[in-house]
């Protein structure tokens, strides 16, 4: 009477190792993206942020709603430039970089827990080209100044570095530490030019905006060194 009662076991070990394989976990993980990105599309939901917040959301409700769908549409790759100057037309300068600064930590934490529980264990085996294996090097060895470095440089998508990062054996604290870090003065920049959006010829506005421009030339000059560098390795 054993082997019968034995064979259902079986089977539901090896579908129990199916379903939680890395590359089932993966999938999941693609599958999620999809939908959510599906649903940005449909929702819209930047020009909810910036253009029909209710009326019934004010004071610290509104921010804490604000940093949970600006962390929520971060993980679905819409830009932070945009919910960064949403932040600051709807708050202003001060409490839109808080809360724009809040979502932004939010949502590269629950990005990289996503990316550290779905997608590590099938990508790693795949960091074969030299390249990547540099780059992985960087982020697991040196991850709280290279966090720092890629949060200070706007242009590089936030949430394909926070993925790529969790792919990493980069650890929790210096990552989040890093991007709380790093992040403060883009943040603030298109805050404060989204608060004076209405004045773009104001001296602030201006200093912001040439601020953005400045950081542009620098992440352009790092990515080139950068990308050299790796493929020398």
């Amino acid at each position: 009477m054993l082997p019968p009662a034995a064979a259902p076991a079986g089977l539901t070990a090896r579908c129990t190792r199916v379903l939680f394989s890395p590359w089932a976990r993966l999938g999941l993980l693609l599958t999620l993206l999809a939908c959510g990105a599906a649903m940005t599309l449909w929702w819209q939901p930047q020009h909810l942020l910036t253009d029909a917040r209710p009326a019934q959301l004010t004071g610290p409700t509104a921010l804490v709603v604000f940093a949970l769908a600006y962390a929520a549409c971060t993980t679905v790759f819409v830009p932070r430039p945009v919910l960064n100057l949403a932040a600051g037309a709807l708050f202003g300068s001060q409490a839109g970089t808080a809360t724009a600064l809040a979502g932004t930590v939010l949502g590269a934490g629950l990005t990289f827990g996503l990316g550290r529980l779905l997608g590590q264990d099938a990508l790693r085996p795949l960091l074969r080209a030299r390249w990547l294996t540099a780059a992985d090097r960087q982020l697991s060895e040196h991850g709280f100044r290279s966090m720092v470095v890629i949060r200070l440089l706007p242009g590089l998508p936030f949430c394909a570095m926070n993925y790529c990062a969790a792919v990493s054996r980069m650890g929790w604290v210096p990552y989040l530490v890093a991007t709380a870090l790093g992040s403060i003065p883009n943040t603030a920049a298109y805050a404060v030019a989204g608060a004076r959006a209405s004045t773009p010829t104001s001296p602030v506005f201006l200093l912001a905006m040439g601020f953005i421009a400045v950081s542009a030339l620098g992440a352009l000059a790092v990515a080139w060194c950068k990308r050299k560098a790796l493929r020398g390795r």
